[in-house]
Protein backbone atom coordinates (compact mmCIF):
# COMPACT_ATOMS: atom_id res chain seq x y z
CA UNK A 1 0.00 0.00 0.00
CA UNK A 2 3.18 2.52 -0.45
CA UNK A 3 3.19 2.65 -4.34
CA UNK A 4 1.09 5.88 -3.77
CA UNK A 5 3.64 7.07 -1.04
CA UNK A 6 6.03 9.75 -2.39
CA UNK A 7 8.34 9.81 0.47
CA UNK A 8 9.10 7.70 3.38
CA UNK A 9 10.89 9.51 6.19
CA UNK A 10 11.88 7.92 9.06
CA UNK A 11 12.61 9.68 12.46
CA UNK A 12 15.00 7.86 15.20
CA UNK A 13 17.13 8.13 18.12
CA UNK A 14 20.03 5.83 19.67
CA UNK A 15 17.99 6.23 22.95
CA UNK A 16 14.67 6.74 24.44
CA UNK A 17 13.95 9.87 26.29
CA UNK A 18 15.27 12.55 23.52
CA UNK A 19 11.89 13.84 22.64
CA UNK A 20 11.46 11.87 19.33
CA UNK A 21 8.00 11.16 18.98
CA UNK A 22 7.31 14.84 20.31
CA UNK A 23 9.62 15.93 17.31
CA UNK A 24 8.07 12.96 14.92
CA UNK A 25 4.35 14.35 15.32
CA UNK A 26 5.11 18.27 15.25
CA UNK A 27 6.95 18.15 12.06
CA UNK A 28 4.26 15.85 10.69
CA UNK A 29 1.83 18.55 11.24
CA UNK A 30 4.49 21.04 10.14
CA UNK A 31 4.44 19.31 6.83
CA UNK A 32 1.12 19.34 6.79
CA UNK A 33 0.72 22.56 7.28
CA UNK A 34 2.52 23.79 4.24
CA UNK A 35 0.35 21.93 2.16
CA UNK A 36 1.17 18.30 1.63
CA UNK A 37 -0.52 15.53 2.34
CA UNK A 38 1.25 13.23 5.32
CA UNK A 39 0.58 10.46 6.77
CA UNK A 40 2.42 9.44 10.57
CA UNK A 41 3.01 5.62 11.50
CA UNK A 42 4.17 4.91 14.85
CA UNK A 43 6.39 1.81 14.93
CA UNK A 44 6.95 2.05 18.29
CA UNK A 45 5.13 -1.34 18.97
CA UNK A 46 5.73 -1.73 22.60
CA UNK A 47 5.18 1.68 23.36
CA UNK A 48 3.41 3.78 20.72
CA UNK A 49 2.31 7.18 21.92
CA UNK A 50 1.36 8.77 19.16
CA UNK A 51 -2.30 8.14 19.65
CA UNK A 52 -2.61 10.39 22.85
CA UNK A 53 -0.09 13.00 20.65
CA UNK A 54 -2.56 13.30 18.16
CA UNK A 55 -5.61 13.42 20.63
CA UNK A 56 -7.39 10.41 19.77
CA UNK A 57 -9.45 8.81 21.95
CA UNK A 58 -8.95 5.89 23.94
CA UNK A 59 -10.31 2.53 22.56
CA UNK A 60 -10.99 3.90 18.91
CA UNK A 61 -10.03 1.48 16.38
CA UNK A 62 -9.58 1.53 12.58
CA UNK A 63 -12.30 0.77 10.13
CA UNK A 64 -11.91 -2.30 7.36
CA UNK A 65 -11.58 -0.75 4.07
CA UNK A 66 -11.05 -4.74 2.82
CA UNK A 67 -10.46 -8.17 4.29
CA UNK A 68 -7.20 -6.94 4.25
CA UNK A 69 -6.59 -3.39 4.46
CA UNK A 70 -7.35 -0.88 7.71
CA UNK A 71 -8.18 2.57 7.11
CA UNK A 72 -5.56 5.40 9.12
CA UNK A 73 -7.20 7.29 11.61
CA UNK A 74 -6.79 10.70 10.97
CA UNK A 75 -6.92 14.26 13.30
CA UNK A 76 -5.68 17.49 12.86
CA UNK A 77 -5.05 17.04 9.17
CA UNK A 78 -2.82 13.90 9.11
CA UNK A 79 -3.43 10.21 8.84
CA UNK A 80 -2.22 7.77 11.48
CA UNK A 81 -1.84 4.25 12.18
CA UNK A 82 -0.63 2.88 16.17
CA UNK A 83 -0.58 -0.15 18.13
CA UNK A 84 -2.48 1.61 20.01
CA UNK A 85 -5.35 1.35 17.75
CA UNK A 86 -5.20 -2.42 18.34
CA UNK A 87 -5.09 -2.61 22.20
CA UNK A 88 -6.27 -0.67 25.37
CA UNK A 89 -3.75 1.60 26.97
CA UNK A 90 -2.72 -0.75 29.84
CA UNK A 91 -1.96 -3.85 27.65
CA UNK A 92 2.05 -4.84 27.89
CA UNK A 93 3.14 -6.38 24.38
CA UNK A 94 5.04 -8.89 25.56
CA UNK A 95 6.58 -10.15 22.19
CA UNK A 96 9.88 -11.28 21.09
CA UNK A 97 11.63 -9.76 17.51
CA UNK A 98 9.85 -11.40 14.92
CA UNK A 99 6.54 -11.17 16.43
CA UNK A 100 7.28 -7.06 16.61
CA UNK A 101 8.46 -6.96 13.14
CA UNK A 102 5.31 -8.86 12.04
CA UNK A 103 3.57 -6.30 13.29
CA UNK A 104 5.35 -3.58 12.60
CA UNK A 105 4.89 -4.45 8.71
CA UNK A 106 1.36 -5.32 8.68
CA UNK A 107 0.87 -1.50 10.22
CA UNK A 108 2.90 -0.37 7.21
CA UNK A 109 1.71 -2.14 4.64
CA UNK A 110 -1.99 -2.68 5.41
CA UNK A 111 -3.10 0.49 6.12
CA UNK A 112 -4.75 2.27 2.98
CA UNK A 113 -2.69 5.29 3.25
CA UNK A 114 -4.13 6.55 -0.27
CA UNK A 115 -2.16 9.20 -1.70
CA UNK A 116 1.05 10.84 0.19
CA UNK A 117 3.44 13.19 0.03
CA UNK A 118 5.52 12.12 2.92
CA UNK A 119 4.56 9.29 5.50
CA UNK A 120 6.83 9.92 8.75
CA UNK A 121 7.51 6.80 10.84
CA UNK A 122 8.27 7.63 14.33
CA UNK A 123 11.48 4.67 15.17
CA UNK A 124 11.62 2.98 18.61
CA UNK A 125 14.82 3.84 20.17
CA UNK A 126 17.33 1.99 19.44
CA UNK A 127 19.03 -0.26 16.13
CA UNK A 128 17.01 -3.44 16.54
CA UNK A 129 14.29 -5.77 15.12
CA UNK A 130 12.14 -2.80 13.51
CA UNK A 131 15.06 -0.86 12.30
CA UNK A 132 16.19 -3.67 10.35
CA UNK A 133 12.58 -4.69 9.03
CA UNK A 134 12.44 -1.39 7.86
CA UNK A 135 15.67 -0.91 6.11
CA UNK A 136 15.06 -4.29 4.21
CA UNK A 137 11.59 -3.76 2.95
CA UNK A 138 10.51 -0.32 2.77
CA UNK A 139 12.07 2.36 0.44
CA UNK A 140 12.69 4.65 3.19
CA UNK A 141 13.61 8.37 1.13
CA UNK A 142 15.68 9.76 4.25
CA UNK A 143 16.06 9.80 7.81
CA UNK A 144 16.06 12.47 10.82
CA UNK A 145 17.85 12.24 14.13
CA UNK A 146 16.72 13.85 17.28
CA UNK A 147 19.46 13.80 20.16
CA UNK A 148 19.80 15.87 23.10
CA UNK A 149 23.27 18.26 22.95
CA UNK A 150 24.33 15.68 26.14
CA UNK A 151 27.70 13.65 25.48
CA UNK A 152 25.33 10.46 26.33
CA UNK A 153 22.89 11.20 24.30
CA UNK A 154 24.75 12.17 21.26
CA UNK A 155 27.11 8.64 21.80
CA UNK A 156 23.51 6.89 20.91
CA UNK A 157 22.89 9.29 17.77
CA UNK A 158 25.57 8.29 15.86
CA UNK A 159 25.20 4.98 16.25
CA UNK A 160 21.68 5.44 14.54
CA UNK A 161 23.42 7.84 11.97
CA UNK A 162 26.00 4.45 11.46
CA UNK A 163 23.18 2.44 11.14
CA UNK A 164 21.02 4.20 8.10
CA UNK A 165 24.52 4.84 6.11
CA UNK A 166 24.80 0.60 6.46
CA UNK A 167 21.81 0.24 4.52
CA UNK A 168 22.02 3.16 2.55
CA UNK A 169 19.30 5.59 3.52
CA UNK A 170 20.46 9.07 3.31
CA UNK A 171 20.71 10.82 6.81
CA UNK A 172 19.04 14.23 6.23
CA UNK A 173 19.70 15.87 9.38
CA UNK A 174 19.60 15.97 13.16
CA UNK A 175 17.07 17.77 15.52
CA UNK A 176 18.82 19.17 18.84
CA UNK A 177 15.81 18.91 21.17
CA UNK A 178 16.10 20.47 24.48
CA UNK A 179 18.71 22.45 23.51
CA UNK A 180 18.14 25.76 26.35
CA UNK A 181 15.74 26.37 29.24
CA UNK A 182 14.61 29.26 29.82
CA UNK A 183 13.70 30.22 33.69
CA UNK A 184 9.94 30.50 33.49
CA UNK A 185 10.20 32.96 36.84
CA UNK A 186 13.44 34.77 36.40
CA UNK A 187 14.24 34.18 32.53
CA UNK A 188 17.52 33.33 32.59
CA UNK A 189 18.46 31.08 29.63
CA UNK A 190 20.89 28.01 30.55
CA UNK A 191 22.10 25.07 28.43
CA UNK A 192 21.06 22.43 30.56
CA UNK A 193 22.28 19.36 28.94
CA UNK A 194 25.22 21.46 27.40
CA UNK A 195 25.51 23.00 24.27
CA UNK A 196 27.19 22.35 20.57
CA UNK A 197 26.53 18.62 20.34
CA UNK A 198 23.99 18.30 17.58
CA UNK A 199 26.43 20.58 15.41
CA UNK A 200 29.09 18.62 16.23
CA UNK A 201 27.66 15.23 15.15
CA UNK A 202 26.21 17.02 12.01
CA UNK A 203 29.56 17.40 11.21
CA UNK A 204 31.26 14.70 12.01
CA UNK A 205 28.91 13.04 9.53
CA UNK A 206 28.89 15.66 7.10
CA UNK A 207 25.05 16.18 7.18
CA UNK A 208 22.95 19.80 8.50
CA UNK A 209 21.44 20.54 11.73
CA UNK A 210 17.64 20.91 10.68
CA UNK A 211 16.82 22.90 14.16
CA UNK A 212 17.25 23.35 17.69
CA UNK A 213 14.20 23.22 20.05
CA UNK A 214 14.30 24.28 24.03
CA UNK A 215 13.38 22.46 26.53
CA UNK A 216 9.94 24.26 27.16
CA UNK A 217 7.08 22.80 29.70
CA UNK A 218 4.65 23.76 27.00
CA UNK A 219 5.79 21.44 24.56
CA UNK A 220 5.41 18.89 26.97
CA UNK A 221 1.66 19.81 27.84
CA UNK A 222 0.59 20.16 24.37
CA UNK A 223 1.59 16.95 23.50
CA UNK A 224 0.24 15.26 26.47
CA UNK A 225 -2.83 16.75 25.80
CA UNK A 226 -3.47 15.87 22.12
CA UNK A 227 -3.16 19.43 21.02
CA UNK A 228 0.64 19.79 19.15
CA UNK A 229 2.47 22.92 19.27
CA UNK A 230 2.34 23.18 15.58
CA UNK A 231 -1.15 22.96 15.99
CA UNK A 232 -2.01 24.41 19.59
CA UNK A 233 0.44 27.69 18.89
CA UNK A 234 0.94 27.70 15.15
CA UNK A 235 2.94 31.00 15.20
CA UNK A 236 5.00 30.59 18.30
CA UNK A 237 8.92 30.54 17.74
CA UNK A 238 8.51 26.50 18.52
CA UNK A 239 6.23 26.19 15.38
CA UNK A 240 8.28 28.48 13.13
CA UNK A 241 11.03 25.91 14.18
CA UNK A 242 9.39 23.28 12.65
CA UNK A 243 7.70 24.31 9.36
CA UNK A 244 11.43 25.53 8.88
CA UNK A 245 12.48 22.08 9.51
CA UNK A 246 10.04 20.43 7.07
CA UNK A 247 10.26 22.90 4.29
CA UNK A 248 14.49 22.22 4.43
CA UNK A 249 13.74 18.58 4.38
CA UNK A 250 11.65 18.72 1.21
CA UNK A 251 14.16 21.14 -0.28
CA UNK A 252 16.29 18.27 0.12
CA UNK A 253 14.07 15.27 -1.09
CA UNK A 254 12.76 17.60 -4.33
CA UNK A 255 16.47 18.40 -5.27
CA UNK A 256 18.11 14.84 -4.56
CA UNK A 257 15.13 13.51 -7.13
CA UNK A 258 16.04 16.06 -9.77
CA UNK A 259 19.15 15.37 -9.28
CA UNK A 260 18.62 11.22 -9.42
CA UNK A 261 16.36 11.77 -13.02
CA UNK A 262 17.45 10.79 -16.68
CA UNK A 263 20.35 13.01 -17.93
CA UNK A 264 19.29 13.29 -21.97
CA UNK A 265 22.40 14.16 -24.14
CA UNK A 266 21.97 15.26 -28.16
CA UNK A 267 25.10 14.56 -30.65
CA UNK A 268 25.22 15.30 -34.48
Amino acid sequence: MLESVKHVVAVASGKGGVGKSTVTVNLALAMAAEGFKVGLLDADIYGPSQAQMLGIKAGTRPTMIDEKTMAPIEAHGIKSMSMAYMVDVETAMVWRGPMVSGAFQQLLTQTGWGELDYLFIDMPPGTGDIQLTLAQHVPVTGSVIVTTPQDIALLDARKGIEMFRKVNVPVLGVVENMSLHTCSNCGHTEPVFGEGGGARIAAQYDTEVLGRLPLSLSIREQVDGGNPTVVAQPDSDVAITFKEMARRINEQLSTAKKQSGPTISFSD
